[in-house]
């Protein structure tokens, strides 16, 4: 996947799945921004929020991508990289989600070079999107249905997750 570090393709997998939630079937877009408004508030607040996730949900319609080759050389690791510099490479035309990601960048920097590579790689998909069908990929998402399936260990109490007509 072009050097694409395998949190940053999972976190805009992420990005996606969430924004299709929250913006629900038939999409309500005055509900989706009523929830970008809040977490954009959040953020710009000085939140101690640290959540890749929320922040891309928040900031990835407000991003423009100035150095879309910079941003897609910064993917190859995410746990290490220039934060500023990745800050540098867009900008925000939006006042209130400038304001939060200014304020995220200057409490923590990291979380902010994270939400803006996973929201490019989000926005960007047909620059690194590639089917993998290795063995391994296909491992790697079995071992991820397993470790859903373990969630309710034998004799848990699952009553919760039936409705009242016990359907």
């Amino acid at each position: 996947m072009k050097n694409i570090h395998h949190e940053f393709a999972y976190q805009s997998r992420e990005l996606g799945a969430q924004i299709e939630d929250t913006l629900g079937e038939p999409p309500d877009r005055k509900s989706y921004a009523i929830v970008i408004k809040s977490l954009i508030g959040e953020f710009a607040s000085g939140s101690e929020l640290d959540d890749v996730n929320l922040l891309s949900f928040a900031l990835a319609d407000y991003l423009r991508f100035d150095d879309p080759a910079g941003l897609l050389a910064q993917c190859e690791h995410y746990d290490k990289g220039d934060a500023l510099k990745v800050v540098g490479m867009v900008s925000c035309a939006d006042e209130d989600a400038n304001k939060a990601l200014t304020a995220v960048c200057n409490s923590n920097p990291e979380l902010a070079r994270k939400a803006i590579i996973t929201s490019f790689l989000f926005k960007n998909p047909k620059r690194w999107v590639q089917e993998d069908n290795s063995l391994e990929a296909l491992q790697q998402e079995e071992d991820g249905a397993k470790d859903e399936e373990d969630d309710l260990a034998s004799g848990q109490d699952i009553a919760h997750l039936f409705d009242a007509h016990d359907d």
